[in-house]
């Protein structure tokens, strides 16, 4: 039965590749030079202000249902219980910062976290679970140690535009960390697809947080993931692409 399930998942991840490919054009060599490690001016002008167009629409959309409906296990579920809110998180705090900065980050930002807890609202209608998230109201979690820990980053990040940033990185550093541990334990291809396009989104906005908090001359360490790995990607390029040359939604 395992056997007959990698065949399965590995059929829909090249149906998927080929959905990518005629809905959003995209090519292998959809790349683009890190504006951490370059003097383009432009380049450094987009991270810095995070002016990038989300690719999830109504195509984007099919590519999940497009993908087999496999039979989904309890660690699946609890991570697609689990990442909705994170998301909406992401997005609250952001919103919070957004109405006290004018830094375009967080305003843009906040609209790429729509897109994130978007993704995961799919995949939950796609299985026929509750959404913990129905009828959302900003700052308000079911979750607990979501509720905790938005309240205490809204709080931080309020104080200055500095702590803002930080808290943006903070953020992104706990989602990446948390989105790879929940992968661990997923092999539906659809979930796979969604949580690694997530993975990349925050790897995006960690880049762009982080080259903000350098332009004020702060710092930022690590507080989830390894030392080895915030290294790795903030002195890599901004991820547009992936080698096949499926989209992804930053």
């Amino acid at each position: 039965m395992k056997a007959k399930k990698m065949i399965i998942n590995m059929m829909g991840m090249l149906s998927l590749v080929f959905l990518a490919l005629s809905f959003n054009g995209c090519s292998k060599d959809d790349t683009s030079v890190s504006p951490l490690v370059t003097n383009d001016a432009a380049s450094k002008a987009a991270l810095i202000d995070y002016t990038l167009t989300d690719l999830f629409d109504a195509a984007s959309l099919s590519l999940i249902d497009s993908l087999p409906n496999d039979l989904i296990s309890q660690d699946e579920k609890d991570a697609l219980t689990y990442m909705r809110e994170e998301e909406l998180l992401a997005h609250d705090v952001y919103l919070v910062l957004s109405q006290l900065y004018t830094k375009p980050i967080f305003r843009n930002i906040t609209k790429s976290e729509a897109v994130h807890a978007e993704a995961i609202r799919a995949l939950l209608d796609k299985y026929q679970l509750a959404d913990p998230a129905l009828n959302h109201v900003a700052g308000v979690f079911n979750n607990p140690d979501l509720q905790s820990l938005y309240t205490l980053l809204a709080s931080k990040g309020s104080a200055s535009l500095i702590e803002g940033l930080i808290v943006g990185a903070t953020i992104e550093d706990l989602d990446i960390s948390d989105l790879k541990t929940r992968l661990s334990g997923i092999d539906n291809a659809d979930i796979i697809l969604v949580l690694e396009n997530l993975e990349r989104g925050s790897r995006n906005h960690l880049r762009s947080f982080f080259a903000n908090i350098l332009l004020y001359n702060g710092t930022y360490v690590p507080q989830f993931i390894s030392q080895e790995e915030f290294d790795s990607i903030i002195t890599t390029p901004y991820e547009t692409g992936t080698a096949t040359g499926n989209c992804i939604w930053i």
